[in-house]
């Protein structure tokens, strides 16, 4: 099995982080090593997946929080496992339980508060990224934990890289000109960059933001892509959790 780690997570005993890849548990064509239910996979299958996956990581399925990912800035704070309903952004500050992001090109954005002992786990595709909520789930930890930008440690995951992310002028003209590139009559939407901005207009010390070299449509041996395989494209899992020491 293929985990991704990060390692700006690595000096804190607290956190457990790992992302998944299509490779694990010998799966094949067309889902691969797949965590989501909603695909087409077989449900017994994901099920299966999701429960060695997280043993890796040092979770169960019981002990992780899933969100119905909807592509908005709805934040849920989360103090228990289990599915918490519609949101892209979860928050928890209790022990043991491992906050799920879904993805398969979208942006992922890991937070730890390594003073206050908060974490928090973002889903942020175009939609997402255009409502702002990597900046809202920052400005919900400052206001309602008293988090402080300096303590914040954050780990951008795999994600689609602008070259591969084509879109319609409907979409680009929603995003400063700084976002999008204008090449042979096409338009290329850079949306990790604007997630990564966000971070650091916040005041999240750049030394403190780690982000994934890996773009998911390109490595179409390691990484689930949807827009490069469509219908048959699986979901990655990446999960976060604060544990005792």
């Amino acid at each position: 099995m293929n985990i991704i780690r990060a390692k700006i997570f690595e000096k804190f005993p607290f956190v457990n982080f790992g992302f998944s890849s299509k490779l694990g548990y010998e799966r094949q064509y067309p889902f691969y090593f797949n965590m989501s239910l909603t695909v087409g996979d077989d449900a017994n299958i994901v099920k299966e997946n999701r429960e060695v996956f997280l043993n890796q990581i040092g979770l169960t399925t019981s002990q992780v929080a899933f969100q119905k990912q909807i592509h908005s800035n709805i934040i849920t704070v989360v103090d228990k496992p289990g599915v918490v309903g519609e949101s892209d952004s979860l928050i928890t500050t209790k022990l043991n339980i491992g906050l799920a992001i879904s993805a398969a090109d979208c942006a992922s954005v890991f937070i730890y508060d390594s003073t206050k002992q908060i974490i928090a786990g973002i889903h942020s595709g175009w939609r997402g990224t255009q409502k702002q909520i990597v900046l809202k789930t920052l400005q919900k930890l400052a206001k309602d934990f008293n988090s402080q930008a300096d303590d914040l440690f954050v780990y951008v995951g795999p994600s689609i890289s602008q070259m591969k992310y084509e879109v319609g002028s409907e979409v680009a003209d929603l995003f400063n000109t700084a976002y999008v590139l204008n090449k042979n009559g096409k338009l290329y939407l850079d949306v990790l960059s604007a997630n990564v901005d966000m971070l650091e207009e916040f005041g999240v010390p750049v030394d403190q933001i780690e982000i994934s070299p890996y773009c998911s449509f390109q490595e179409k041996d390691l990484l689930h892509s949807f827009r490069r395989d469509g219908k048959h494209s699986g979901r990655h899992l990446g999960v976060i959790s604060l544990k005792g020491v």
